[in-house]
């Protein structure tokens, strides 16, 4: 059996990945600070919990180690920006830190989920596909650019590392976020029954379900070596338009509601507009995405 470190395991995509890790026959070495809890990963007698901070990973956390999915990250905009010191660190630094140790280690395969925001704003006439010109607008966007300039140089033929540029994700996971644009719209239009289109909703953006995340991340440790060796590949099922998801949400949930409202609201600060191709993700990883946000 070959053993996966899973950095931010405790976190929303990686309660979701390490049961997937586990059901395919891995074993699992999941290191978070847990402040969610750790009853949010399953009992398994092939899963080792580590509560550490990945700013001080040590060299002891990757011995025996087959893989790295480094998962651990401040995930969203308003938080990067509130923190980004911290940001940086985890995000940019503590990633190729790791990355780093695990080639020193022996690790046959890292792999650094990034995300489609460093796109940032592009021509909506434009799909992005992972030669395009970055655009990152926020803090969460620049450090995992960062990262992924100082990864993708280690890979050699001993060591693979491969970048996964995640849209954005949504869908249940046993650490639940509602900050995610599907999943705040859901959670609204069951509260509240209004739903918020801040500028009207005309901007786009991928999208990808946890779970699809998640199997695409296994996808990538199992792909051959020399497709995927020091490849961007971008991780995305559809674009869609928000106002477009809006009407998805409000419609889905009014059927058991009643009526959702949509209302406009004042347009945010620094604006994402961009559609992603995931035509490498089918080439090169063999995978389609799945679920659908109807699904």
């Amino acid at each position: 059996m070959e053993r996966v470190l899973v950095t931010g395991a405790g976190g929303y995509i990686g309660t979701s990945l390490v049961p997937m890790l586990l059901a395919a026959g891995y074993k699992v070495r999941a290191l978070d600070r847990f402040f969610f809890g750790r009853d949010l990963l399953p009992e398994h007698e092939q899963l080792e919990r580590i509560q550490a901070d990945s700013r001080r990973l040590e060299p002891a956390y990757l011995e025996g180690v087959d893989h790295v999915i480094d998962l651990v990250a401040i995930s969203n905009d308003p938080s990067g920006e509130l923190f980004q010191e911290a940001t940086y660190q985890i995000n940019h630094e503590s990633r190729v830190h790791c990355a780093t140790l695990a080639k020193a280690a022996g690790v046959k395969r890292y792999v650094l989920p990034s995300s489609c925001s460093i796109y940032g704003f592009q021509d909506p006439a434009v799909k992005c596909d992972e030669g395009y010109a970055t655009n990152p607008l926020t803090t969460y966007a620049k450090a995992n650019e960062m990262a992924e300039q100082g990864v993708l140089p280690l890979a050699d033929d001993q060591f693979c590392a491969i970048v996964l540029r995640q849209a954005t994700v949504y869908g249940y996971s046993p650490r639940m976020r509602f900050d995610l644009v599907v999943n705040t719209f859901v959670k609204d239009a069951l509260a509240n029954g209004h739903l918020l289109l801040h500028g009207g909703g005309w901007m786009y953006r991928p999208l990808v379900d946890v779970s699809d995340a998640a199997s695409a991340q296994i996808a990538s440790l199992e792909a051959p070596a020399n497709d995927v060796r020091g490849q961007i590949i971008n991780v995305v099922q559809a674009n869609y338009q928000i106002r477009e998801l809006a009407m998805l949400v409000a419609g889905s949930v009014g059927l058991v509601k009643g009526n959702v409202v949509l209302d406009v609201a004042p347009e945010p600060p620094m604006v994402r507009n961009y559609k992603c191709s995931n035509q490498k993700l089918v080439q090169l990883l063999g995978f389609t995405p799945r679920r659908t946000v109807l699904e």
